[in-house]
């Protein structure tokens, strides 16, 4: 692969309302819950917010985030300080956030891409993420 092929590869990646998002979003309203997006007022910027609730959601892609133990989170074998670097700052940012939002007493909830691709599981598990008993 030619590095102005991976350019382009890598410039297609958008940072916001990407297919696992969606779903989320699709799941919850037609659960009938209402939220928000992006809300730039809180740390992190979280994909999903129901403020009623007090709950952020980060929808987090397995590869970028390298969800442990999952087969979406392979990791590059070219420029391999490069990516661990870059997997490690993204992993550090998370946290950070999370901290931050609890801390202003939000409750933080992580769904990651491969969580998203069942709809019954995802339907399932937002209903008790939103409600837990």
């Amino acid at each position: 692969m030619t590095s102005e092929n991976r350019r382009k590869i890598m410039q297609a990646n958008k940072p916001a309302n990407t297919r696992p998002e969606i779903r989320v979003r699709k799941a919850l309203h037609a659960l009938g819950y209402r939220f928000r997006i992006h809300r730039k007022d809180l740390p992190g910027k979280p994909d999903v917010v129901l403020p009623k609730y007090k709950l952020a959601i980060f929808v987090h892609g397995c590869f970028w985030h390298q969800h442990p133990g999952c087969y979406l989170a392979s990791r590059p074998k070219t420029r391999e300080d490069f990516w661990k670097a870059k997997f490690d700052a993204n992993r550090l940012r998370d946290k950070k956030n999370q901290i931050a939002l609890e801390e202003t007493g939000w409750r933080v909830e992580v769904i990651w891409e491969c969580q998203t691709k069942d709809e019954g599981k995802l339907f399932e598990f937002l209903q008790d993420l939103v409600n837990p008993q």
